[in-house]
């Protein structure tokens, strides 16, 4: 049985950017998210959390916490234009989560439309071409990382990416190398986007490197596709929801993850609530924690 590790991030408490001023800030994130029982963080956006490792690794000792992963955003589909700005971002990413001791990074595909006002930024679907580049682009991303600082890379399916869908995911897994590259699965975008978790764990076990844990409230995802509303807006008016409240339900999810065999897997607890009033993140991620120990974890 797969030993299931369960940690917290940035993203439980409101945060989505390096700076911005509606979000708390990083000593009171690092407090809350010991004082609510969590020994694994990320480091979330790149510049959120001190970038210096020594300094990290003390706030991080202080409080008992340990890294999972870090963080990136990727234009992959643009091809080899696009590489040098990408690694750049990436090898800074991937130096600080290596020197904290991080074994994975969280690659996450670049945004068609913007996350906050909504403005289409380029065709929802690749043509073959970007398929291509997609793929090919995404396997030496994952060997470069790999390489240079012992990480592997998992890519996370995302809500108004271009790895979206049930049928983009399996296209994306298909199309890769096991080898060089594994999944992150959120279950809140994956049940968004109208996927299954547990059938996507089941059928793709082995590509599976880490979790995400989410839950989509049911009504109001289903006035953001009626509306067509972009993920941001989607995300202000409550679209993801305090675990056990929402879908999909995580007690199999994590009874399949667990069967999957295997040392460990990292679930991390992912509740996206930007912007969001200052004390509101410590509560739940209690609840939450106190609900993930019920299911066994």
């Amino acid at each position: 049985m797969t030993r299931i590790r369960i940690g917290s991030a940035p993203d439980s408490w409101g945060v989505w950017f390096p700076e911005d001023p509606r979000q708390v800030p990083w000593p009171r994130f690092l407090d809350e998210v010991a004082e609510s029982g969590y020994e694994w963080i990320e480091l979330g956006p790149y510049g959120y959390l001190p970038t210096d490792p020594g300094l990290l690794a003390d706030e991080l000792a202080a409080r008992r916490l340990r890294v999972s992963a870090g963080t990136v955003f990727t234009g992959l589909h643009h091809g080899p234009a696009v590489w040098d700005a990408t690694w750049q971002h990436v090898a800074d990413v991937a130096a600080l989560a290596q020197a904290t001791g991080a074994r994975h990074l969280v690659v996450i595909p670049s945004f068609w439309r913007d996350d906050k006002t909504g403005e289409v930024r380029e065709d929802r679907t690749l043509t073959p071409a970007q398929w291509r580049e997609l793929t090919t682009q995404t396997e030496r991303l994952g060997r470069e990382v790999q390489d240079r600082f012992c990480l592997r890379i998992v890519v996370h399916p995302h809500a108004d990416t271009h790895i979206d869908t049930e049928e983009n995911v399996t296209r994306f897994l298909d199309a890769t190398d096991p080898a060089h590259v594994s999944l992150c699965l959120d279950t809140g975008h994956y049940a968004y986007c109208g996927g299954d978790s547990v059938q996507l764990i089941k059928t793709y076990g082995e590509r599976i490197g880490y979790l995400h844990l989410k839950q989509v409230d049911p009504a109001v995802l289903a006035r953001v596709r009626a509306e067509e509303i972009p993920f941001g807006p989607a995300v202000a008016q409550g679209v993801m929801c305090e675990p056990p409240h929402g879908v999909p339900a995580l007690e199999p999810v994590l009874a399949a993850a667990r069967a999957l065999g295997g040392d460990e897997l990292f679930a991390v607890v992912e509740q996206d609530m930007y912007p969001c009033e200052p004390d509101r993140p410590l509560p739940i991620a209690r609840r939450t924690r106190a609900f993930l120990r019920s299911c066994g974890v």
